[in-house]
């Protein structure tokens, strides 16, 4: 794997979806504008065409953009709870070097690869109620950061593959994935509230107020998916370079590339018992899905094309061809179970 061009196509990539979502938004607030100039002109044509109000451009840009603005940042503040804090929240305590060998080699390996990757060793946390094979990191900063390995990550993965994986997610703390991907969030969230705004002006009782909840509702949908079509494509991206930053670090391509295709392997398993993907989903993952599936290392697949598009992490099969630079087989599992949820 060409780890360091890698690197550079995800943060080229990076730039220019970042790029598009700043234009995005413009867009929204653009199209709110120039929909209630219509919807005024419609309106009072029919009355005698009466002129626009004084300020009326100003009053539509900043009623948008405070819209926008007032949920990222509603969104972000309520984000930002902690790593440690989120830990807690979803069942994860913190790893105890004394009590098992597994323990002791992963603190080991993350103070080894916080070395190689120059950060703070963040605080190490087992999600001991999961068997899947999985991990997430999180924090706003060096202080707060953690890291949180499943128990099936710790009984399936040799000791290369636990650095794979570990360094995958210090790649995510060394590159503020966790404050750009929350951000994102909360600027969706402020599209979104256009959509809700247009839609409850709708409901009034008024025709000419309904015509401008209309055209604000559609720019505010139409923004909205586009916003969360790009903040999926940039998560994509960013999972790109922590596969990269991985291999950089080990110089080894077996580390993650043999994490992914255990996991391969735990979805083929697991797709047999459930019968579906979705049941693999919520029997499989065993975590808070709303709140993590950002965050983790793997992500359950979708049925349809369209959720394939929201996806926040890059297929399986593709990640595995990254690294090693063509198709690879599912590795078998050291324990032979299928995981459990909680």
């Amino acid at each position: 794997m060409k780890f360091w061009e890698r690197q550079r196509q995800a943060r080229r990539s990076t730039r220019w979806l970042l790029m598009a979502f700043a234009l995005c938004v413009l867009a929204v607030v653009a199209s709110v504008h120039f929909g209630l100039m219509l919807a005024w002109w419609l309106g009072t044509r029919l009355l005698g065409g009466w002129d626009y109000p004084a300020g009326f451009a100003a009053v539509n840009v900043g009623v948008t953009l405070l819209l926008v603005l007032g949920g990222w940042w509603v969104e972000t503040d309520q984000l930002r709870s902690g790593g440690r804090k989120l830990a807690v929240r979803v069942g994860a305590r913190q790893a105890q070097p004394g009590g098992s060998l597994a323990e002791q080699q992963l603190c080991n390996i993350v103070a080894e690869m916080c070395i190689a990757a120059r950060l703070s060793p963040p605080q190490v946390t087992v999600l001991a109620r999961t068997q899947a094979i999985n991990a997430f990191a999180a924090g706003w900063d060096a202080e707060d950061a953690i890291i949180a390995v499943t128990q099936g990550a710790l009984e399936q993965l040799s000791r290369e593959e636990m650095q794979g994986l570990v360094a995958h997610e210090l790649s995510h703390l060394r590159e503020g994935d966790t404050r750009l991907n929350m951000q994102l969030a909360g600027m969706v969230y402020g599209l979104e509230l256009i959509h809700n705004f247009g839609q409850s002006m709708r409901e009034r009782d008024s025709v000419f107020t309904q015509w401008f909840g209309a055209f604000i509702q559609a720019a505010g949908f139409v923004g909205w998916f586009s916003g969360q079509l790009l903040k999926a494509a940039v998560s994509r991206q960013r999972e790109h370079l922590a596969d990269a930053r991985a291999v950089q670090w080990t110089r080894s391509k077996d580390g993650l590339g043999g994490v992914l295709r255990k996991v391969m392997t735990q979805r083929q398993l697991a797709r047999q018992q459930f019968g579906s993907w979705q049941a693999d989903a919520r029997s499989h993952v065993g975590l808070d899905h709303r709140t993590l599936q950002h965050m983790l290392l793997t992500e359950t697949p979708h049925a349809s094309r369209l959720e394939d598009w929201l996806e926040s992490h890059p297929p399986l099969q593709e990640r595995v061809r990254r690294i090693y630079g063509r198709d690879m087989q599912a590795l078998p599992l050291p324990v032979n179970t299928v995981p459990q949820g909680r």
